[in-house]
């Protein structure tokens, strides 16, 4: 890791970073330590390498547009770094950088099947342990989404330059706070219903289109200890990740995304006697031996 403790910006192996403070390791909530949230843009970085006019409209890649939006408005609140499909064998998403990574952002499109199932593992059990996830625009197909709906995820969809009206359903969530209603988006792909996901645990934003499609845009979910964020605009096409509001959304969703527990763990299995308040000894599941009566 590069050191974290003095300067504006750093750069180390594709990394970028707003450079605010210490990291103070995998296992101290942000609320304990008071360091900022450690945020890793990942990007499939396709479009940008093989279409001069992708390249044209986000010269830094999107995923460097939607750290600089993460960073300009988050500050020293945040440090953030970038990953993508080719930075190595991992995908940038080594265990080492998930395990200092509170919240994880998702863009993936072209090559969903060329990210290594190992790493969808990985990425998997941190969300289960507590990492944040945000999954953005055609993210809506990558293997992790789909692993943790547990579903298709497939939708309508037109590239048309069609304007966007997203509109907040839930005013007082915390990723609706500073987003104009509507935000209006003057083009973009549409993506309509049926959108088959599971009924999200809140809705906050719901997308209109020129076309009179309607579109659940803002959904989240929670998954083991885990907080997901689906956020629909942001097509390649179009320099949608510049919008001032966009970027707001992503923003309060990195905030909002951090789970504020004093450890990363996965839920388990635990055995409870009535009238005992431990937690189990370590039983784990039916199998473990020492856990057997009369053992």
């Amino acid at each position: 890791m590069a050191d974290m403790t003095t300067g504006d910006h750093g750069e180390e192996g594709g990394r970028r970073y707003a450079v605010t403070g210490p990291d103070r390791g995998p296992d101290s909530s942000v609320a304990a330590t008071g360091r900022p949230i450690r945020v890793t843009v990942w990007g499939e970085n396709v479009h940008e390498r093989e279409e001069p006019e992708v390249a044209a409209r986000y010269p830094d890649g999107m995923h460097g547009a939607v750290a600089q939006g993460v960073e300009e408005l988050l500050g020293e609140r945040a440090v953030v770094r970038t990953a993508t499909l080719d930075a190595d064998a991992d995908h940038g998403l080594s265990e080492e950088v998930l395990r200092e990574t509170d919240v994880l952002t998702w863009w993936g499109h072209a090559a969903h099947d060329q990210v290594s199932d190992a790493v969808v593992e990985r990425v998997h059990r941190h969300v289960l342990e507590g990492m944040g996830l945000i999954v953005l625009h055609s993210g809506h197909w990558s293997k992790i989404f789909t692993k943790l709906m547990g579903t298709t995820c497939t939708l309508r969809w037109r590239s048309e330059h069609d304007r966007e009206l997203v509109w907040t359903v839930d005013p007082t969530h915390p990723i609706a706070q500073g987003v104009p209603h509507p935000m209006v988006i003057d083009e973009d792909e549409m993506y309509g219903e049926f959108f088959d996901v599971p009924a999200p645990d809140e809705l906050v934003f719901l997308s209109t289109f020129s076309g009179g499609e309607v579109f659940r845009s803002g959904m989240t979910y929670k998954r083991g200890h885990g907080k997901v964020f689906y956020f629909r605009p942001g097509d390649q096409d179009y320099p949608t990740y510049f919008h001032p509001g966009v970027r707001r959304v992503i923003a309060n969703a990195v905030e909002w995304a951090v789970t504020l527990r004093a450890r990363r763990e996965v839920p388990v299995l635990l055995r409870h006697d009535t009238g005992d308040f431990y937690r189990g000894f370590d039983y784990t599941g039916a199998l473990d031996p020492s856990a057997r009566v009369g053992s």
